[in-house]
């Protein structure tokens, strides 16, 4: 293929935390350093480590799965890597480590007996097949360097098992069709690590491969082969926390901030020009709620935004996107007068609905179960279309656009529900139960959702529980999640501070805002008429009545 080459020269390119990407996505003969001099060909490699996590953890996460289901990025991590091992395999490195305790082999011999009993991935292209054993020679040089004992350490047989297993299920087929001129595979490893896995991703980067790392806790996967920080790009995040798992989704929630949320307006507003929809322009559209994370003191200037204008509003492809809140506000502040006007405030917006006891939703005891799963569509999700053709769909007075936004609302709450497991319950019982509250909603709240306008005003529910007022119900929570899940700002008050929706509904799905006093059998203060009559003013000089 390249009949004057005959090997890959490879060097790393001068990575910053802004072009790490781009350089990435770029074809090898495209990218800086690339050439081919005499019998070489020279190539860059990206190389780039982030140590710890930002403060916006879900764009992080987001950003994490863009990396490997938009730009192709191959996972590696603890958990996805395939840890089994041809039996076949597993004998041939037992007979190299026991010809190695009799005959003591050179690096290169050892090598060679790794080659000859074809424990090496094998490549199409000639180069990159010399790269693999040139890869593998430095390797285990590194290990011999390293390890007490050097290739009589008892550590041998464990890393080279590793190696060898991980090469052939996750790197073999990637370099199957690799053409060093165009690109290389590029590798993304995640979380935490173990020595194997440190010798696994020094012999990627000797193959030449792109490799990126993410290591939220601090524990840094490239330790041990730059120490000195010298090789690879480092970029070190404000904080350090143990990892999650690795994305199965795009996360919904967004943190704002002041200066954030007005660029994203901004940007919003320059690309949708006036940044106006007519009345009813997006009926038929299917609302998905993004959860804003938001300050105490921001979750008011937000609460008075029109969807439209909060940040993250997006329409695409048939979905409104509705930036919402949700929260619960702890405790009661010392400045009573300011605790009462703010609430008092989120009372007076339009299309707003306090709840004051409780329960506050019917709930259902039927046994949904054969309905849920005759709604299952052939991904094994559940289908709007079915669900809203059956006899037990009570919607179906609603205008179309609102049937088909609840049914994808009920959809989406039941693929990722965060409502907590009780009595054992499995995770299919646990969507049977969302499911089922989900076609018991309250006549009262379907009419506020007859009445949003998705781009304009956002509904709300203020729930204020001061615990003489009856208990809130796993049943009240799942309604909550359904409104969160369509967009809805809700947001519970609880003097006290005790717990209420936290004994039902994951804390990650909401923000929990602490004041500083705790209060019990706090009264509900009603706003006075004159307040009623001047918030109202305000509100209708806000909106130009």
């Amino acid at each position: 293929m390249y009949p004057s080459i005959n090997q890959i020269k490879i060097h790393t390119l001068p990575v910053t935390y802004d072009n790490w990407l781009g350089l990435l996505e770029k074809a090898a003969s495209e990218r800086p350093l690339f050439q081919k001099d005499g019998t070489s060909m020279h190539i860059g490699q990206v190389l780039a480590r982030f140590i710890g996590i930002p403060l916006d953890e879900d764009e992080y996460y987001n950003q994490l799965y863009d990396y490997v289901h938009k730009h192709s990025i191959i996972l590696l991590s603890d958990d996805s890597l395939d840890k089994t091992i041809d039996n076949a395999h597993f004998q041939s490195i037992q007979k190299i480590i026991n010809i190695n305790k009799d005959q003591n082999l050179s690096i290169n011999r050892f090598v060679a007996f790794l080659d000859g009993e074809k424990l090496l991935i094998s490549a199409g292209n000639s180069l990159v097949h010399r790269k693999i054993r040139e890869a593998a020679i430095q390797m285990v040089e590194f290990f011999a360097s390293r390890e007490e004992g050097g290739l009589k350490s008892p550590e041998l047989r464990r890393v080279l098992v590793d190696v060898v297993k991980w090469s052939f299920n996750h790197l073999e087929n990637a370099l199957k069709d690799a053409d060093p001129e165009k690109s290389m595979p590029s590798f993304l490893w995640y979380g935490n690590y173990k020595k194997s896995h440190q010798y696994f991703l020094y012999f990627l980067m000797k193959v030449g491969c792109d490799l990126v790392s993410f290591t939220p806790d601090g524990n840094d996967v490239f330790s041990m082969v730059d120490p000195g920080k010298e090789q690879t790009f480092v970029h070190v995040f404000p904080e350090k926390k143990a990892p999650e798992p690795f994305p199965a989704e795009k996360r919904k929630r967004t943190a704002t901030v002041a200066y954030r949320a007005s660029r994203e307006i901004e940007t919003i507003l320059n690309h949708e020009g006036s940044g106006l929809y007519k009345p009813w322009q997006l009926r038929d559209y299917a609302p998905s709620a993004i959860t804003l994370k938001t300050t105490y003191d921001e979750l008011f200037l937000l609460a008075r935004e029109k969807a439209m204008i909060r940040p993250n509003f997006e329409v695409k492809s048939g979905t409104v996107k509705i930036p919402a809140l949700f929260s619960k506000i702890n405790g009661v502040s010392r400045n009573r007068r300011e605790y009462w006007d703010r609430l008092h405030g989120l009372m007076g917006h339009e299309n707003t609905l306090l709840i004051k006891s409780f329960p506050f939703s019917s709930g259902a005891n039927s046994d949904f179960r054969f309905h849920y799963r005759n709604a299952l569509g052939k991904d094994g999700l559940l289908d709007p279309e079915k669900m809203a053709g059956t006899h037990y769909w009570k919607y179906n007075h609603l205008p179309t656009g609102l049937q088909k936004g609840l049914a994808e609302a009920i959809r989406n709450l039941c693929v990722s529900p965060k409502l907590k497991p009780q009595h054992r319950e499995n995770e299919e019982e646990l969507r049977i139960y969302l499911f089922t509250q989900s076609m018991q909603v309250p006549e009262n709240i379907l009419k506020m959702l007859q009445k949003f306008d998705y781009s304009q005003e956002v509904p709300k529910v203020i729930l204020y529980n001061n615990e003489i007022n009856g208990t809130m119900t796993r049943s009240d929570a799942a309604l909550l999640l359904l409104l969160n899940q369509f967009g809805v700002d809700l947001v519970i008050y609880n003097p006290p501070g005790h717990n209420d929706i936290e004994n039902f509904i994951e804390g990650s799905a909401f923000d929990s805002h602490w004041l500083e006093d705790v209060v019990f059998e706090q009264e509900f203060k009603e706003p006075s008429i004159i307040k009623k009559v001047i918030f109202q003013g305000i509100l209708k000089n806000l909106r130009g009545d």
